[in-house]
């Protein structure tokens, strides 16, 4: 695969076109495939979470949450996996069923384990920021139950506050605000 230093760097275009099949998950990070590894129970438990809490919510509005199965199209060199992103204007219309990844999220969370920490807020969060589209990032930390809310408050400035106690999710692009209890609910 692409892991080797001599082959060349994939586009994103290059990359949606392979198929890995039912059992391997892979992302672009800047050209190279690099494989991914599954989540725990903890991890798709609160991925599940953010799914039921908002596709009952944005039902109607335009909005739509996409879990990591969805593609997010960072640069022309990178598709990202968040665990959720949630996409309006459109990408709701049946025309877009059969595309793998979009370019334009409104929210992305990434539930946040030991291996991938580093990457999330190194690469993925800087990627994360240069998408005009985006609003709101999220970072879920399942064993301390603590958010970062990293947001959009001008076009080119940003808020980043990592919170030590319960907070709830306020998606202001979304008008909504999630509960904390609902993030974390073990029922």
């Amino acid at each position: 695969m692409a892991t080797d230093p001599d082959q060349p760097l994939l586009t994103a275009e290059e990359f949606l076109q392979i198929d890995f099949g039912p059992d391997i998950k892979a992302e672009l990070d800047n050209g190279v495939i690099r494989m991914m590894g599954g989540g725990s129970g903890e991890h798709a438990r609160i991925q599940s979470n953010f799914m039921r809490f908002l596709g009952p919510a944005l039902r109607g509005t335009g909005c739509r949450p996409f879990g990591s199965d969805m593609g997010v199209r960072t640069h022309d060199q990178s598709i990202r996996y968040p665990d959720v992103s949630v996409y309006c204007s459109g990408r709701t219309d049946p025309a877009n069923d059969a595309l793998k990844a979009f370019d334009d999220p409104r929210v992305v969370i990434e539930v946040l384990s030991p291996s991938t920490r580093r990457k999330d807020y190194g690469d993925k969060l800087e990627e994360y920021r240069e998408m005009p589209s985006i609003d709101t990032i999220v970072f879920v930390d399942p064993s301390t139950e603590r958010l970062r809310i990293v947001q959009r408050t001008s076009p080119n400035s940003w808020s980043d506050e990592s919170f030590v106690g319960p907070v709830d999710l306020p998606l202001p692009s979304l008008n909504l605000t999630m509960p904390h209890a609902e993030i974390f609910a073990r029922d």
